[in-house]
């Protein structure tokens, strides 16, 4: 009288999660690994750095020979003009500079600009996005120097510095 019916097992809920749950992981797992390898690198810092045996190596001698020459400056951005001051050291005044800064998230929004000498420094006409930190660097126009800083959100002004310090 009362015979069990003989159900499919794609009718079973429970059947369901067993098969369905691990398909869905790993079909969560591939897109996460193919979203890893798109992103590209996690590296921040924008110098070319060479890998020997899995240590991380990068170019500091624009960083030394600031240093040595004693180099500082004072960074102002403001109305869409970014000036650059010599605070120490001896700058070619003759030469022009290059300035980059870094957005701190999207390498796309970096703003390269090349600073003409005007009066007792460099400047050029750019408006620079005041809402979030940038990541500073200046150099000659030939690559022998470098100073470094960071121009945090709603500031207008920083002081550009070799990134060794005394000790180096």
């Amino acid at each position: 009288m009362n015979e069990p019916t003989k159900r499919s097992p794609w009718g079973i809920p429970v059947f369901w999660l067993v098969i369905g749950l691990p398909l869905l992981s790993i079909v969560a797992g591939v897109g996460l690994v193919v979203i890893a390898v798109r992103s590209g690198g996690a590296d921040t810092v924008s110098d070319p750095v060479r890998r020997v045996s899995q240590i991380q190596t990068a170019d500091l001698g624009p960083d030394a020979a600031a240093r040595k020459l004693g180099l500082s400056a004072v960074l102002r951005v403001e109305d869409g003009i970014v000036e650059v001051l010599p605070a120490t050291g001896s700058f070619a005044h003759d030469a022009p500079l290059q300035l980059v800064l870094e957005h701190p998230t999207r390498q796309a929004d970096d703003v390269r600009l090349e600073l003409a000498p005007q009066g007792p420094g460099w400047r050029a006409a750019q408006a620079i996005d005041p809402d979030h930190d940038w990541v500073v660097q200046l150099r000659a126009a030939d690559g022998h120097w470098r100073l470094q800083g960071r121009l945090p959100k709603q500031q207008h002004a920083v002081r550009l510095a070799p990134s060794l310090g005394e000790g180096h």
